[in-house]
């Protein structure tokens, strides 16, 4: 009997438990119904009755543009130097010639017109290559011919002709922010695509001596050996950069990965779609960016921008207005923080366009419009200086009230600087000098750098000297 009333105490406290966790579960479903169905509405997929995030969806769409490359070619490498003992036999051919070998090579590109076949990849993919394949997500494998390149942002544009081809749409790089999450998709190491994920960690990274031109985005989604060329899309699946660098002591990823910035390709691609090859705007300054001590040289209250040293006769920015002195700090209404940010965006941009430019002038904000120049000469770079003006034979000028430099001694600190004779000083920093004591009076106490205004063939100049 005890026995018996405790299995009936036992099946009804079990029957009302039971329907105490229904009810619970219940009212638990409402809850998170009402309170979580606002957030998760957008999330396609369930997981037991429940909204997950997920990427899947927006890959689907996405991961259908990008392509692998695997490439045939033959390129010059050094050939090693004979013996002595041996030249009877080789015959000596001269040192270190070059000689052809054949080679190898896996890459990845991003379909950016579906109807015309374009796709975009690196040209350090496809530089040299006897022939081209390209090999779609759906196992489609197809021959790509090369339309043109730019070394000196690598990039490349092919073309394929296939049908029911996938496009990916381009975001605007311009507005990216560091924090951005960032999805990277290519091809690494041969093994078919794969997709990695992360953030935008920096923005404008250059001055890493990877391209000519650098203006890269910086991303911690994994790349590796065989991404390059591939995508860098954001959650939209919209294409924000063309991966292309990595930094790792191995040659693996170490969450450290570079893209060009979609806006940057497709100025680029623009032009080698009409010319054939990159017609490279100029502007026709040489500067240095901004840091602590020009801004406080120069008595500017701005820590960034592209300080300009000289303009080049003629130029664009001559004719634009710009002087030496001036600071750019936006292009286009879009900041820019360095100077060489705005080699880069002024590099991409084609010849014959017209750019907005905002400078800072003796404290003021103006807007010059430029037209770019075509680019027929080597790059005009700033030259380095990192000592102060001295061992230089200097004259005043009373008529003009400047210093006009006389002689400049060879392998002096003066001819390091960049200085010539027959330059005219007419200022340091901010400040007028008329004589050579005002110069020695105004050097007295001044540590650190300084912009010596300098007038050479009747144009106007900055050089920098500490």
């Amino acid at each position: 009997m005890k026995n018996s009333s405790k299995l009936s105490q036992r099946a009804k406290s079990s029957k009302y438990s039971k329907l105490s966790i229904i009810i619970s579960a219940a009212l638990l479903s409402s809850t998170l119904a009402l309170s979580s169905a606002p957030v998760l509405a957008n999330w396609p997929a369930q997981v037991d009755g429940q909204m997950m995030p997920s990427l899947a969806p927006m890959l689907e769409h996405a991961t259908p543009a990008v392509v692998s490359i695997s490439v045939i070619g033959t390129h010059k490498v050094a050939q090693q130097n004979v013996p002595d003992a041996f030249k009877f036999f080789f015959g000596n051919k001269g040192e270190n010639q070059l000689q052809q070998q054949p080679f190898r090579g896996l890459g990845s590109g991003v379909i950016i017109d579906s109807d015309k076949g374009y796709i975009v990849t690196n040209n350090h993919v496809v530089e040299n290559a006897d022939k081209i394949m390209i090999t779609l997500k759906d196992g489609r494998q197809i021959e790509a011919k090369k339309l043109g390149s730019d070394a000196k942002t690598d990039i490349a544009l092919l073309q394929i002709d296939a049908e029911n081809l996938s496009e990916i749409k381009l975001a605007d790089s311009d507005e990216l922010r560091v924090g951005d999450f960032a999805v990277a998709i290519g091809s690494p190491f041969g093994l078919g695509q794969t997709v990695t994920s992360g953030i935008v960690s920096a923005l404008g990274r250059s001055n890493l001596n990877i391209e000519h031109y650098e203006d890269f985005i910086q991303t911690d989604a994994a790349i590796n050996s065989g991404n390059s060329g591939g995508a860098l899309v954001n959650l939209r699946g919209e294409l924000i950069g063309i991966n292309t660098a990595i930094i790792g002591p191995s040659g693996g990823n170490v969450g450290i990965g570079f893209a060009i910035p979609s806006n940057m390709m497709h100025n680029l691609v623009t032009q080698i779609i009409e010319f054939g090859e990159v017609h490279r705007g100029i502007l026709g300054v040489s500067g240095r960016s901004v840091n602590s001590e020009i801004a406080k040289a120069m008595e500017l209250n701005i820590s960034q921008g592209g300080f300009i040293e000289q303009v080049m006769p003629d130029s664009a920015a001559d004719e634009a207005g710009i002087k030496a002195g001036d600071v750019i700090v936006a292009m286009n209404g879009k900041a820019i923080k360095s100077f060489l940010e705005l080699r880069a965006k002024i590099g991409s941009i084609g010849a014959n366009k017209k750019v907005n430019l905002t400078v800072i002038r003796d404290g003021d904000k103006k807007t010059f419009t430029v037209k770019l120049k075509q680019d027929q000469s080597a790059d005009i770079s700033a030259a380095s200086i990192h000592r102060m003006l001295e061992g230089t034979l200097l004259e005043n000028d009373t008529k003009n009230q400047a210093i006009i430099i006389e002689q400049v001694a060879q392998g002096s600190p003066a001819e390091m600087a960049g200085l010539k004779a027959g330059d005219i000083i007419t200022g340091v920093n901010r400040s007028r000098i008329k004589d050579i004591a005002q110069l020695r009076d105004y050097l007295k106490d001044k540590t650190g750098v300084l912009a010596l205004n300098i007038v050479r063939d009747n144009h106007a100049q900055y050089i920098m000297i500490r």
